[in-house]
C-alpha cells in the first residue's frame, strides 16, 4: 500500500516571544524579555477566572457545593471542553477542577456566566480585579482565553497573577499540581502533567495555547526554601515551551538568594459603600480607584470546605472499555481502527517536530516593541493544539487540515508546497509496527493488547492494520519521531516486537 505524505500550506505564525522570571518570596525580577509586550494569553486567562471564583467562595457568594446551571454560551464553547450541555446542572467544585486541570473552555465560561450573568459582565469583573492586583497591561474579554480582539495580557502581568494565586489562595493552589481530577462527568488529565513530572519541584500553574498566542505557560517550582515563578509567551511547540521553561526556572534558582525574606503581595482591597455592597478598588500608589460595578453578596453561605490535597502522582488504571473491547468485540474495534478518524494527541515534552518537507523555520523576533499588539487569529473550534488529521482516499477531507495521508501516486516534485514554519501538529507523522500477522483479526488483537501494555506512550495514537503483500502489519499511527522511538524502546523491554516507521 503506497502512501504519500503531503504538507498542506499553513499560514506563517510567529507570535512574539516573551518571558518573565521572579523570586516568588520577594517578587524580585530575575529575568525578563518583552515582559510588557501585550500578547494573547490563551488559557492563562483561566487563572483569573479561578482567582475570582476563590475570592467569591471566601466572601460567601458561593460554595464548592453550589449547583451551577450551564448557560447556552458555555455549552457552545469549542474544545478543549468537558462536554457540558445547556441547562445541565453541575456542582461548582467540578467546574473548578475541569477549568484548572483540563483547561476546559466550557467549564470556565459556565463559572463566569453563573457568577455575573453574562460573558461581558464577568469580563468587567475580571478587569476590575486585574487592576486591583496591579495588572496594568491586561484586558479580558472572556473567561476562558479563546482569541478575541482586545483580549491581551503580558508576561509580567500573568506572573503577578500566578504569585497572587499562590499566596492569596493557598488552600486551592494544590489543584494546579493534580495530574488527574474527578470533574463529575469524567476523570480529567492535567494539560501540564508532563512538565510537572519532568521538572524537580514543579507544582503548577497553567498552560495556554491558541493559534494566535502560540504555546504559553506560567510555572512555579520550589526547591528547599526557594520558590521561582516564570512565564513564557509565544513558544512554537509544547516540547520547546517545556524545555525553555526548565531553563528559565534553573536560571531563577541560580540567581535567587538562599534566604530571601518573604514579602507576600497585598491582596486586592474592597471598600464597603452606603448600600452595603462591596466595590473592588486598587490601592496602587496609595490612591484608591473605584471599580465601577458592585458585587452583591448573598450572605447565605458562612463557610466552605476546601479541597483536600492529592498525591503528586497518580497511576491511571487501564480503561475498562478497552478491556471489554478486547475480550468481547474485537471485530468492532477492527472496524473502528480501519475508519478515518481525528486523533487528539496530548502535547508531549521532549518531542521536537521534524516535518518531512521544511524549507525554512521562522524564529522568534529578538526584540519586540512594547507597543506591538499581534493581530488576532481565529481559533479552530474542533482541534487540539497537537492534533493531526489522517484520512484515506475514500474519506472526504475535514476542514482546515494540517497534514493529510492520501493513497495516491507520488506527487510531482514541482507541485510540492513549500512551508515556512513548522506545523503546530508537533510533527506527528511517524508510526510504529508491532509485527506482521496472517490475518487482520490477529493483527488487531495484538494492537489492543499492546495498547494496554503501553498506555502512556500510545495514548491518542491510531491503531491501523495495513494489508501488505506479505501479511497484515499491526501499526500505531500519528506519532512524533521521538515518541515512536521511545514507544519501541519500552515495548521491546517488554519483549514486544516493535520497529519505528518514518514518513515516506
Amino acid at each position: 500500500m503506497a502512501c504519500v505524505w503531503v504538507l498542506t500550506p499553513i499560514a506563517a505564525l510567529s507570535a512574539p516571544y516573551a518571558a518573565y522570571v521572579i523570586d516568588a518570596r520577594s517578587g524580585e525580577v530575575l529575568y525578563e524579555r518583552n515582559a510588557k509586550t501585550r500578547l494573547h494569553p490563551a488559557s492563562l486567562t483561566k487563572m483569573m477566572t479561578l482567582y475570582i471564583t476563590f475570592e467569591a467562595i471566601k466572601r460567601g457568594e458561593i460554595s464548592l457545593d453550589t449547583v451551577v446551571t450551564v448557560s447556552k454560551n458555555a455549552a457552545a464553547q469549542p474544545p478543549s471542553k468537558l462536554g457540558l450541555k445547556a441547562g445541565q446542572k453541575i456542582k461548582l467544585r467540578y467546574l473548578i477542577r475541569a477549568a484548572a486541570v483540563k483547561s476546559a473552555n466550557d467549564a470556565a465560561s459556565a463559572i463566569g456566566d453563573f457568577l455575573e450573568g453574562s460573558e461581558p459582565a464577568f469580563a468587567n469583573r475580571m478587569n476590575r480585579t486585574a487592576k486591583a492586583l496591579g495588572m496594568t497591561q491586561t484586558a479580558f474579554k472572556n473567561a476562558n482565553g479563546l482569541t478575541r480582539d482586545g483580549h491581551l495580557s503580558t508576561a509580567r502581568d500573568m506572573t503577578l497573577l500566578g504569585r497572587h494565586l499562590f499566596y492569596d489562595h493557598p488552600d486551592y493552589y494544590n489543584l494546579f499540581s493534580r495530574r488527574t481530577a474527578d470533574a463529575g462527568m469524567a476523570q480529567v488529565n492535567n494539560t501540564n502533567r508532563r512538565f510537572l513530572d519532568a521538572y524537580k519541584g514543579a507544582d503548577g500553574i497553567k498552560t495556554g495555547y491558541t493559534n494566535a498566542a502560540g504555546f504559553n505557560l506560567v510555572a512555579s517550582a520550589e526547591r528547599g526554601n526557594e520558590r521561582i515563578i516564570a512565564t513564557i509567551f509565544g513558544e512554537r511547540s509544547t516540547a520547546m515551551r517545556n524545555a525553555k521553561m526548565a531553563e528559565l526556572l534553573d536560571l531563577g534558582f541560580r540567581k535567587a538568594p538562599n534566604n530571601a525574606a518573604t514579602r507576600k503581595p497585598n491582596p486586592p482591597t474592597y471598600d464597603a459603600t452606603d448600600e452595603g455592597e462591596l466595590i473592588a478598588s486598587s490601592t496602587a500608589g496609595g490612591i484608591p480607584e473605584r471599580a465601577g460595578k458592585t458585587i452583591r453578596l448573598s450572605g447565605v453561605v458562612q463557610k466552605s470546605l476546601r479541597p483536600l490535597a492529592r498525591p503528586r502522582k497518580e497511576t491511571p488504571e487501564p480503561p475498562t472499555e478497552l478491556l471489554l473491547a478486547m475480550k468481547d468485540d474485537i471485530k468492532d474495534a477492527l472496524a473502528e481502527a480501519q475508519q478515518s478518524v481525528v486523533v487528539e494527541a496530548a502535547p508531549a515534552p521532549e518531542q521536537k517536530p521534524e516535518p518531512p518537507v521544511v524549507v525554512a523555520e521562522a524564529t522568534p523576533a529578538e526584540a519586540v516593541s512594547p507597543i506591538l499588539v499581534p493581530k488576532a487569529r481565529p481559533d479552530t473550534p474542533k482541534m487540539q493544539p497537537d492534533s493531526i488529521i489522517l484520512t484515506s482516499a475514500s474519506t472526504t477531507a475535514t476542514a482546515t487540515p494540517k497534514i493529510r495521508m492520501i493513497n495516491l501516486v507520488p506527487v510531482p516534485e514541482e507541485k510540492l508546497e513549500v512551508v515556512t514554519r513548522l506545523s503546530t501538529s508537533g510533527g506527528r507523522h511517524w508510526a510504529i509496527s508491532v509485527g506482521r500477522y496472517n490475518s487482520s483479526y490477529e493483527a488487531e488483537k495484538v494492537l489492543l493488547k499492546t495498547a494496554l501494555k503501553e498506555l502512556e506512550t500510545l495514548d491518542g495514537t491510531l491503531r491501523k492494520v495495513v494489508n501488505t503483500n506479505r501479511g497484515y502489519d499491526a501499526r500505531f499511527l500519528g506519532m512524533t519521531e521521538d515518541g515512536a522511538n521511545m514507544a519501541c524502546r519500552r515495548l521491546m523491554a517488554r519483549n514486544v516486537e516493535c520497529s519505528p516507521i518514518g514518513p515516506s
